[in-house]
């Protein structure tokens, strides 16, 4: 009888260890992961939602991270590297948010919409924006993002072996990467509204040069707050198309590949 608790006690116990060190990962990650890292969302909320994710992938990377429970030891230097690998991987997801955010500034201040219709938000932001961010991460859970990020985590484990920092150039490099690609993500989306713009413009210089005594400023704003949010309306499910299939391909190779 006391040979077999004995045995339960140290399943227990290895079970804990391992849950621990895949917490530690899966946490960072969990804090700055689209919709589940939001601010918005309760801290106990993303709590059990990072045990969550830890219970799903600890089974799946037990393999790799098991030679490293014996080690005592090695506790140490686990607590450090894993908590870097987390947030390392979850900042540069987490630029998909960031585009998408300066999508919507960018249209904002293209269609004169920066300072109204905004509300008090915790994250700071045009309207345009603000819209384009919720229905862009509530179209990605609708897609799967919750099962992608499990497997971004698990394949994680394979990239970067437990107790080892990631590499400075390899970090820099993937980060360089991935940001110009989030400008250029971003500047993509909000391409409609700066040619809006553009045309507005060229279009109110030829009418104030052709009709001097017109005040043309009363006459185009009204036109451009209309333009904006009709184009809005109608571009909006094509731009959330274009970023949901652009976070989708990068979470199918996250860490590069043919």
């Amino acid at each position: 009888m006391n040979e077999q608790l004995a045995e339960i006690l140290a399943m227990g116990q290895s079970s804990l260890a391992l849950g621990f060190i895949v917490f530690l990962r899966v946490g960072g990650a969990m804090a700055l992961f689209p919709a589940f890292g939001e601010r918005s969302i309760p801290e106990r909320i993303r709590v059990i939602l990072a045990i969550a994710f830890t219970a799903i992938v600890s089974p799946a990377v037990a393999p790799t991270v098991h030679p490293f429970l014996p080690q005592a030891g090695r506790f140490g230097i686990l607590i450090v590297t894993e908590p870097i690998v987390g947030l390392s991987i979850g900042a540069v997801i987490r630029l998909f948010v960031f585009a998408l955010q300066m999508a919507g500034s960018i249209a904002a201040q293209s269609t004169s919409l920066a300072q109204i219709f905004g509300g008090a938000t915790i994250d700071p932001q045009p309207a345009i924006g603000h819209i384009l961010l919720v229905a862009g991460l509530a179209l990605a859970v609708m897609t799967g993002l919750h099962v992608r990020l499990v497997e971004v985590l698990i394949l994680s484990y394979e990239i970067f072996p437990p107790g080892q920092l990631p590499g400075a150039d390899l970090l820099t490099q993937w980060g360089v990467v991935r940001i110009s690609r989030a400008f250029g993500l971003a500047f993509t989306l909000a391409v409609p509204f700066v040619i809006a713009s553009l045309i507005y413009n060229v279009a109110l210089g030829v009418i104030n040069r052709a009709m001097p005594q017109l005040m043309v400023a009363f006459v185009g704003a009204p036109a451009i707050t209309a333009g904006g949010l009709i184009l809005l309306l109608l571009t909006s499910p094509i731009l959330l198309s274009v970023w949901v299939q652009a976070l989708n391909l990068f979470l199918g190779q996250p860490f590069g590949g043919p």
